[in-house]
């Protein structure tokens, strides 16, 4: 669903092996779960990971699912049509509306099912569907949604189940305006030719290298993990909530921003933090993750604040930049996914590494406030 033309053309050209793929990753034969709402009551969740037949073939399979509708959501233009929004230039997001016995299945467990059959951490699209309108988003309906919602991603994201940072973006329901009938129920209708474009978008090949190959036989939730601390990162660090862009935005100078969102470098020596010599630690700017202590930090003569070590590696995510001639080492932070810096393996002992952070993407709590503000367990540190 990348383009028209991309989902179009590959069916067309692929009518003669269409057959060949018609079992491969067969559906379940059970039909979407019984009309009749076994407490009486329902609710409803607004969720996007990219195509609505994937993921609307997917959550009519879990038990409590009462209804699933391919739709649109979070853009401006009135009663959108499937060609305005595969354009990309309406604003909204392809989504499926899901309504569900709340006495059968919880709204978190709605969320981790969902999570457990998209890929999360892609904000440019999802497999072959590229840009903003394939984005993966949850849309939270009132105040408790939003709550559980920030919750259980932060708890997932400190898994590192998914092997980066997830991208969920939580955005706040307004409006939700179905697709064309042509696209309900699509895996229903049109089954040779969804089995063969689910299979050709990779999403399964993904989901298997995350879950196991026999992640549907023997499902396991993200929830169980969570709760087992089945990553030894998990165990050690606490989970952060990354704001809404719009509040990151609103929060943050031009530096920060440009600095933590935009992967810009502030100016070496007429920087905040560069010559800091209290005792404290540095927390990220946008998320408030503890990233450096002052017991780690020494003068590098480069003009940034430098340290030999994180806090907690947890908190850290490195990846290759090729921004530069050479490659190097960023650093971005865990939950909030701010650009920080980079390291170089120029440093001190007992490292030996140098983390060049920029102090826009920093907030310097002292010693003597980090009880007040919750980091009290950072104490020890100067002890």
């Amino acid at each position: 669903m990348k383009k028209l033309t991309w989902r179009y053309l590959t069916l067309v050209l692929s009518l003669p092996i269409l057959f060949v793929f018609a079992s491969y990753h067969s559906m379940a034969d059970n039909p979407k779960q019984s009309e009749q709402n076994r407490s009486g009551n329902s609710e409803t969740a607004t969720l996007a990971g990219g195509c609505f037949w994937c993921t609307e073939s997917d959550l009519e399979q879990l038990d409590g699912v009462i209804d699933v509708v391919s739709g649109y959501s979070g853009g401006e233009e009135q009663n959108p049509s499937y060609r305005e929004v595969a354009s990309g230039k309406t604003g909204h997001i392809e989504v499926i509306q899901v309504t569900y016995d709340p006495e059968t299945v919880s709204y978190q467990q709605v969320l981790d099912y969902f999570l457990r059959h998209i890929d999360p951490t892609d904000a440019k699209g999802s497999f072959v569907d590229r840009g903003a309108q394939y984005r993966p988003a949850i849309f939270y309906h009132n105040s408790q949604q939003q709550q559980i919602a920030s919750e259980f991603i932060a708890q997932v994201d400190a898994l590192g189940v998914y092997k980066k940072p997830l991208a969920v973006e939580l955005i706040e329901y307004s409006q939700f305006w179905p697709a064309e009938d042509y696209h309900q129920d699509y895996y229903k209708k049109s089954a040779v030719k969804y089995k063969y474009y689910r299979y050709a978008s990779g999403r399964d090949a993904y989901l298997d290298t995350i879950f196991g190959d026999d992640r549907k036989s023997k499902p396991v939730t993200l929830a169980s993990m969570i709760d087992k601390g089945s990553k030894s990162d998990s165990q050690t660090i606490k989970p952060y909530v990354r704001p809404s862009d719009s509040d990151i935005k609103a929060s943050l100078t031009e530096l920060q921003y440009q600095v933590t969102q935009k992967d810009a470098t502030e100016a070496p020596f007429e920087n905040e933090f560069w010559d800091n010599k209290q005792a404290g630690i540095y927390v990220d700017i946008v998320s408030g993750e503890p990233l450096f202590s002052s017991t780690d930090k020494y003068r590098s003569g480069t003009g940034w604040p430098s340290f030999t070590q994180p806090i907690n590696k947890g908190y850290i995510v490195t990846q290759t930049d090729y921004k530069l001639i050479f490659p190097r080492t960023e650093i971005r932070s865990k939950f909030a996914n701010s650009h920080l810096g980079h390291v170089f393996k120029d440093g001190p002992a007992p490292t030996g590494l140098r983390y060049c952070i920029n102090s826009a993407s920093l907030r310097f709590i002292p010693k003597d406030h980090l009880a007040q503000q919750g980091y009290a367990e950072y104490l020890k540190l100067f002890q």
